[in-house]
């Protein structure tokens, strides 16, 4: 999505929007995002993907390992 997003932005075409982008995040696509912003080098100053991305995926994590242990 991200690469796509960068190629609409270099076009000129509609751009997917940041929301979007953030709630895919959310929902499980944190390492493509954080991917994804540094393979296109995209979304890489704006503060809330700069930080918010690596945000979410610690979070997801530490759900990740909360459910683990409490399955366990």
């Amino acid at each position: 999505m991200y690469g796509i997003d960068k190629y609409k932005a270099k076009k000129g075409s509609r751009r997917i929007s940041e929301a979007t982008l953030l709630s895919l995040a959310v929902i499980g696509g944190s390492l493509g995002a954080w991917a994804g912003m540094k393979l296109w080098h995209h979304k890489t100053l704006h503060k809330k993907f700069k930080y918010g991305i690596p945000l979410i995926i610690i979070l997801q994590i530490v759900l990740m390992v909360y459910l683990h242990t409490s399955i366990a």
